[in-house]
């Protein structure tokens, strides 16, 4: 058990620490330079005993230590045995059954995820090709190019090259990023890692 002087202080103490030093200056028992020097001590205390240091020589007001306090022990072990009072390791909490034979305490990659779910392809996958569908959509792409022609919806999926292309032509005066819009809508297309747009 630590000594009550060791006992690691928080912000609480050091205000009031502080604030005794405060007394002590108003009353001139320390000259502005030594109340400073106190206070700056006093505020990066970690210890009471670090605290208390700085009121050897003083009077009331003084800094008192907090008292440890230690959380009142339960359990089923017997009053003789030296871990009296503390749970006895090896048993779950309340309310949870015992862990499987073997477990570790880690889950099972297996039921990491749920049935179904690939985590290399979260939007699924080509039915055609296999390969994992894009994180954009054909249709945001799409409606993109119709409602901004400039190129908005080429950015949008990352195709920079013709996104400003389309920008510095104004869409091809509209036509181009019209036709394009519709493509995209109608027959999708692949986003700047190739991966085919999702629906």
């Amino acid at each position: 058990m630590s000594e009550p002087h060791q006992v690691r202080i928080g912000d609480q103490q050091r205000q009031e620490a502080i604030s005794a030093l405060n007394e002590h200056f108003a009353a001139g028992r320390l000259e502005i330079g030594e109340y400073e020097q106190r206070v700056g001590f006093a505020s990066g205390a970690q210890t009471a005993q670090e605290l208390a240091a700085l009121f050897n020589d003083l009077p009331h007001p003084r800094f008192q230590p907090p008292v440890a306090e230690y959380p009142q022990a339960t359990g089923y072990a017997s009053p003789g045995h030296p871990t009296a009072g503390y749970p006895t390791a090896g048993y779950a909490a309340p309310g949870y059954g015992p862990p499987p034979p073997g477990t570790k305490g880690y889950a099972d990659p297996a039921h990491a995820y749920p049935p179904g779910f690939n985590p290399g392809a979260p939007y699924g996958v080509d039915p055609l090709t296999g390969q994992p569908l894009s994180d954009k959509s054909r249709i945001a792409a799409g409606v993109l190019q119709l409602v901004l022609p400039f190129g908005i919806g080429r950015f949008y999926i990352g195709d920079t090259g013709i996104g400003i292309a389309q920008l510095l032509t104004c869409g091809g005066c509209g036509i181009w990023s019209l036709v394009d819009g519709i493509v995209l809508l109608v027959n999708g297309g692949t986003d700047s890692q190739g991966r085919k747009l999702r629906d």
